[in-house]
């Protein structure tokens, strides 16, 4: 019996091991050499369904998501046969470890690594390299997977990637052409970088405004690896980059996670070695900015890092050093890479668990909560992004709160109510609250990859305090009740404060609805109630051709969560009466916005997801190529994305945009678009040009030392509290400060005849990240927003980018003032 049992397991061994073996490899399956021709995201997907028929026992492939263009977003989970049955234990086991799952954890010794590929759509060889990878793994790397769960998503970017592969396929010459000159390796606009909202999903990691990472987040949250890896392309003159990464590490980040990084980083050199393949460590690729896919999952324990190969070319091209850098060598080096990382995890897998586990455990935080006050709309909006990641949070219990005040930079008090908001380090995802909250992020080198300020408290608008001691929470109950019609009503005010306010606006306006609103505070007679400036006044008179117009006015509000209040009468107690000149109609807005050539493509694609997504208002993109003949008179707002656009306004394109513009048509610019007008004939607005920087000073840095050097001069997204005339239809909704996010250090000086709507005074107050010494000087009496009157029309200036990787909420409500509150006599169409 016992000699059947043996012939038994290894019968059934030998059986399992040669349908591993059968298995087709990716040249097999495609039809063409790896590496020989990009494959179009089905062919990919149709290699790891078919991967998966085959080896059921050992491959779990999970659809999570679809893209905008509704391509599929799929993981493989892969392991040993036994693992697989064991899966859903497993998962949860190693979420309880963590101290995240209900329960006490078992002894663990699996190790959960994640292989991240082709987040940037033309950064292409790493998905050819996913499906070498995962054929190996099964065919010939069977004993890692013992104690081994790895999970292979070949893209988190089709949209971009098919962009970019179906516009080589089309464009390239046979044989490739590997001349750098050549068109096949140079890629028009918007390029296959990002996705279908031109939207860099590898710096969307926390913000998650985007519908691959939303999804991509939920089943993350489930697994929690221990190791997660983002494959990358960098220039044609770069050979290879691995960990360990450059500084600045983020002080949250443990010993074991920098010195595992370099174990990692170790062994990936042995096989490079062996092979003659350069590479290099610790350079350009730091660990701070939160919302990347090697520091996101670093802040949740895993050891967190960023491949990247030379590339971003097609088939073949020849660099500056006169090699030839093949796709086929591209796909191998992210091949050998990936492999070392699961070995290098599978050889520790004891380790790892034990070390996830430490770095969860509740640890002596300087601050242990955050109390956060605001509008109950500016709550939900920070509850429903913390939601995403699974961060908790609680009512605050009524008490005094002593810590770091973020609106004064300094110690202070909150009495805080059960209206506050409390988020606590001590929660297993601590260190992660700690990154997203702390006011100031500590630098360890000014030379970063990216913004160093991001604090959720600015971002969101939100007056906080961040306390060294536990705050006390409650429990509160939603009191929203619906609205109700009032037929005998005049008319519905509403507050305006907040983007779904504008959502609400939005929704009417598509309705033709007639919605006016006011530029003086007053107070209704009855109900006796006090309204600020930009409140929403919807008049039953303005209305009468609208069938149900108290029914369309209550289901708008009712869906945004708005409270309309019926008032029985225009005739207000104080202020203005609803007939005032100050009480105005808001114009239904007919928006372009510029794409294109000379556009940044993430700029367009910020605004472009902002009008679709977010406000749900039509905009009609047009396109810089068609500039000339466009009929601008069609349009009421003209918005001008980032960009670079030295040479396209010419003497003919400015002459025309001015015309329209003194005809009564408004351009909003924003960030580098403000350069078009610049020290312009007929615009007031003048860049700010230090005095120290008039007087030529011979520059004697040394070499080695002129990139620190530089820094003096730069703003690596840094937070600025800025003064605000509320009193400004751009401003309303806003109090007498803002808190902006300068992404660079370009200024300009103040409006002499236009509106200074917010603006940095002679000492501009930096509160959270870097910004070089020689900056400040430079920013005294800046700009920020303004409003220039030009003939009927206007244009906003909006040095700062609200709507900069859409995660600023706090800004969001200035863009939608100037599209349409701003300057009311402008035409509409």
């Amino acid at each position: 019996m016992q000699k059947l049992s043996v012939f038994l397991f290894v019968l059934m061994g030998s059986i399992f091991v040669s349908k591993a073996q059968s298995l087709q490899s990716p040249s097999d399956f495609l039809g063409y050499p790896l590496g020989t021709e990009f494959s179009r995201h089905h062919q990919v997907i149709d290699y790891f369904k078919m991967v998966a028929s085959q080896l059921p026992d050992q491959v779990k492939l999970e659809n999570y998501g679809e893209t905008n263009e509704r391509r599929p977003l799929y993981t493989a989970i892969i392991s040993s046969e036994e693992n697989i049955k064991n899966l859903e234990n497993i998962r949860q086991n190693h979420l309880m470890n963590a101290g995240i799952g209900e329960g006490t954890a078992t002894s663990n010794d699996i190790a959960v690594v994640w292989l991240s590929y082709n987040v940037h759509g033309n950064e292409a060889s790493s998905t050819e390299a996913s499906m070498k990878t995962i054929y190996t793994l099964l065919t010939e790397k069977q004993e890692w997977l013992k104690n081994t769960v790895v999970i292979i998503d070949p893209s988190l970017n089709p949209d971009g990637r098919d962009r970019y592969v179906n516009w080589y396929n089309e464009t390239k010459s046979t044989p490739y052409d590997i001349d750098q000159q050549a068109s096949e390796q140079n890629e028009p606009w918007p390029r296959g970088r990002a996705n279908h909202y031109l939207f860099d999903l590898n710096r969307d990691w926390v913000w998650a405004t985007q519908k691959e990472t939303q999804a991509r987040l939920k089943l993350y949250n489930k697994w929690m690896p221990q190791i997660h890896v983002d494959f990358h392309e960098q220039g044609i003159n770069e050979p290879y980059y691995f960990a360990p990464a450059a500084e600045p590490f983020h002080e949250i980040i443990t010993d074991w996670q920098r010195d595992f990084q370099t174990q990692i980083g170790e062994n990936h050199a042995k096989y490079f070695d062996a092979n003659g393949w350069l590479y290099f460590t610790r350079e350009r690729f730091d660990l701070l900015y939160p919302s990347y896919g090697d520091t996101y999952p670093t802040y949740l324990g895993a050891i967190g890092m960023t491949y990247e190969q030379g590339g971003q070319s097609g088939l073949g091209i020849l660099n500056d050093e006169g090699e030839v850098l093949t796709l086929v060598d591209r796909v191998e080096h992210h091949y050998i890479t990936g492999l070392s990382t699961v070995e290098m995890a599978s050889k520790n897998a004891e380790k790892l668990n034990t070390e996830f586990k430490k770095y969860f455990a509740n640890k002596n935080f300087k601050y242990k909560s955050y109390v956060l006050r605001g509008s109950t709309d500016k709550i939900e909006g920070l509850k429903s992004l913390l939601d995403k990641h699974e961060i908790r949070y609680d009512d605050a219990a009524s008490g005094k709160i002593s810590g770091f005040n973020y609106s004064d930079s300094k110690n202070g008090n909150l009495n805080a109510t059960s209206e506050d908001l409390v988020v606590s380090t001590n929660q297993p995802k601590g260190q992660m609250v700690q990154v997203l909250f702390e006011p100031n992020t500590v630098l360890a080198d000014s030379i970063t990859y990216d913004i160093t300020a991001w604090s959720l408290p600015y971002a969101y608008g939100l007056d906080a305090v961040a306390s060294n001691d536990m705050a006390k929470t409650t429990n509160v109950e939603d009191t929203f009740q619906l609205n109700s019609k009032n037929t005998n009503a005049t008319g519905y005010i509403l507050k305006w404060d907040h983007m779904k306010d504008a959502e609400f606006l939005a929704e009417l306006l598509k309705k033709n609805v007639k919605v006016r609103f006011t530029e003086k505070p007053f107070t209704t007679k009855n109900p006796e109630q006090d309204f600020d400036r930009g409140a929403l006044i919807i008049v039953r008179g303005d209305n009468k051709k609208i069938a149900n117009f108290d029914a369309v006015v209550i289901a708008a509000a009712d869906k945004f969560r708005r409270k309309a209040v019926a008032v029985s009468s225009g005739f207000s107690k104080s202020g203005p009466d609803f007939g005032s000149p100050d009480v105005k109609l808001v114009n239904k807005q007919h928006i372009a916005l510029l794409s294109g050539n000379y556009t940044s493509s993430l700029g367009y694609g910020e605004i472009w997801h902002f009008f679709e997504q977010q406000l749900h208002y039509p905009v009609t993109s047009l396109n810089t190529d068609d500039f000339a003949k466009i009929n601008l008179d069609k349009y009421s707002v003209l918005v001008i994305p980032n960009g670079y656009y030295g040479v396209f306004f010419n003497d003919a394109n400015l002459e025309k945009l001015k015309t329209w513009v003194k005809k009564g048509g408004k351009v909003i610019a924003i960030d580098g678009a403000l350069d078009i007008f610049a020290d312009q004939k007929d615009f007031g607005l003048k860049r700010n040009i230090s005095k120290d920087t008039t007087t030529v000073k011979p520059n004697l840095t040394p070499y080695a030392e002129r990139e620190r050097e530089d820094t003096n001069d730069l703003i690596t997204g840094a937070i600025f509290k800025t003064e605000v005339d509320n009193t400004h239809p751009m401003a309303f909704g806003y109090g007498d400060n803002y808190f902006t996010l300068k992404s660079g250090s370009t200024a300009y000086g103040l409006l002499e005849d236009g509106y200074n709507v917010a603006y940095l005074g002679k000492k501009p107050k930096n509160v959270s990240g870097f910004a070089g010494k020689n900056t400040l000087k430079n920013l005294e009496d800046s700009l920020i927003f303004g409003e220039e009157r030009l003939g009927n029309g206007s244009i906003v200036y909006m040095a700062d980018n609200t709507l900069f990787r859409n995660f600023w909420e706090n800004g969001k409500l200035f863009f939608v003032n100037a599209v349409f509150l701003v300057n009311t006599n402008a035409f509409e169409l």
